[in-house]
């Protein structure tokens, strides 16, 4: 996800990926380079908020963001790719055609409720980058992040209540602003730091690429890499767009796998150069990092200026982000009934204000957490767990359901057939149910929190809004839930 911050695709991009159009060339049909879908690729997956999580260890963040790619970021970009050259509509068609349609709700509702915990820890990590600009000393402080998260996020649910299509451009702005340009000045500083003499704050050696094994909490670290990967099924959409998708899509996929890892492990390894590892904050730490830099080459007024531009680019991904998810399960649930009226009900601009008003107040609550639970780092680190166990579902159900089409529909028109499908998601699938496991062991980055503490948080999160509240919402459905809609429930993706 993403890094999630720049959504990609949409229902007409999925409306392209059609098997009537996959197969075979269509005569006037605009086809776009592997290299574009490349950069594509990259631009919404790649990002900088993850950089001090990593940063803290030094060289091993290299092993830690490798290893994720070779075991769930390969097996999703091209499993996915061949499920979206053969069916439309995203990943509750996938799942509901190749298992069933309880289990593309689930899909689809886990798309959507991972969401709820994706925007605590996105706006912590704005209201700490913009401490920097203010008052460096509100970024540890829980009761300021806890107020900002619920301004900036009831400012956004207002903004996308309106129907406004400016945000829009938001996010690809945001993504040039807030993400190349710092991330290619935070790199430049750092081999240009580190090339006048000055050592390094974390150890660059040889004995210093593994990171240092603490038991099962060294793993929870490889986990939480798995949701800088997440996304890569949505653009898979664009798969049957490339003139020769069995060679170019893979080509393109692996071009993009290793962007993505120069954009995480380039500016993570900056960070851990200038900034130690006991000093750095997991929400504030790329800002700490400019602030180090800018204030050792003399020119700290700088640091306000990155700072509004790391915040600019991350609300314009949360306003990208808002309604698109949300819009997905509206449109599922009007065809088939699985959400009350009441959640169904749109505003006057046709937008599901209700949905939006709700996610906020669940949204509200988990902010508050941040007030209570002492250091903001700990926090962030719970909810970025949660959002990874969340989303660990819909990859589980989307690996499975890839099995069965290919055992069930053999014969079933692809524009791309990924090679080794069953390897690759059996692969896919053991490192994501890993990864579920593993996600409950603390690791070192919950500080000296409680174990206990911890262990209950993510699991209530992960039982109670990932699975509980969708069974509740299928097992009360009524058919008079059902509303008639002009749009097939199969295009309702979490990129619609």
């Amino acid at each position: 996800m993403a890094s999630m911050d720049v959504p990609a695709g949409g229902r007409d991009a999925a409306k392209a990926a059609s098997p009537a159009t996959s197969a075979a060339r269509v005569p006037g049909k605009q086809y776009m380079s592997w290299l574009t879908l490349a950069f594509m690729t990259t631009s919404s997956v790649a990002s900088l908020r993850a950089a001090p999580s990593m940063a803290v260890y030094g060289l091993a963040a290299v092993f830690l963001y490798v290893v994720p790619a070779i075991v769930f970021l390969i097996p999703t970009a091209l499993v996915s790719a061949e499920l979206a050259s053969g069916w439309n509509g995203g990943v509750y068609r996938w799942v509901s055609e190749g298992l069933s349609k309880p289990m593309g709700f689930l899909a689809v509702w886990c798309q959507f409720a991972m969401t709820i915990f994706y925007y605590p820890s996105l706006l912590a990590y704005v209201a700490s980058t913009f401490a920097y600009i203010i008052d460096p000393r509100l970024a540890s402080n829980g009761l300021y992040v806890a107020i900002v998260i619920v301004v900036l996020f009831w400012t956004g649910v207002w903004i996308s209540s309106r129907g406004t299509k400016a945000v829009a451009g938001l996010a690809s702005g945001g993504l040039i602003i807030g993400t190349l340009i710092p991330g290619a000045v935070l790199v430049i500083l750092g081999f240009v730091f580190l090339g006048q003499g000055n050592a390094s704050a974390a150890p660059m050696n040889a004995s210093h690429i593994l990171p240092q094994w603490t038991g099962l909490a060294s793993l929870v670290l490889i986990v939480n890499n798995f949701l800088s990967y997440s996304g890569m099924e949505m653009n898979a959409v664009h798969v049957s767009s490339l003139r020769n998708p069995d060679k170019e899509f893979p080509k393109s996929m692996f071009t993009a796998m290793g962007l993505v890892l120069l954009i995480f492990i380039l500016p993570a390894l900056a960070v851990s150069w200038v900034v130690p590892a006991h000093d750095l904050s997991l929400t504030a730490g790329v800002i700490q990092a400019f602030d180090a830099f800018f204030s050792y080459f003399n020119v700290g007024w700088l640091t306000p200026v990155f700072g509004v531009m790391l915040v600019a680019a991350a609300l314009g991904g949360m306003l990208t982000w808002l309604a698109g998810p949300s819009k997905g399960l509206l449109l599922i649930s009007r065809q088939e009934g699985y959400l009350p009226p009441f959640l169904q009900a749109l505003n006057r601009f046709g937008v599901q204000q209700n949905i939006l008003v709700a996610q906020g107040v669940v949204t509200t609550v988990i902010a508050l957490l941040y007030a209570f639970i002492p250091n903001v780092s700990s926090a962030y680190w719970i909810f970025s767990v949660i959002t990874t166990q969340i989303y660990l579902i819909v990859y589980l159900l989307m690996f499975a359901a890839a099995i069965r089409l290919r055992k069930t529909q053999p014969d079933h028109p692809r524009g791309y057939r990924a090679p080794a499908l069953h390897v690759l998601c059996v692969v896919g699938l053991l490192s994501s149910l890993a990864a579920l496991v593993i996600g409950f062991v603390p690791s070192s980055q919950f500080g000296g929190g409680s174990v206990l503490a911890y262990v209950g948080i993510v699991t209530a999160g992960l039982l109670l809004l990932g699975l509980l509240v969708p069974y509740l919402f299928y097992t009360l459905r009524k058919p008079s839930w059902r509303q008639h809609v002009d749009e097939d429930p199969a295009e309702a993706g979490v990129d619609a």
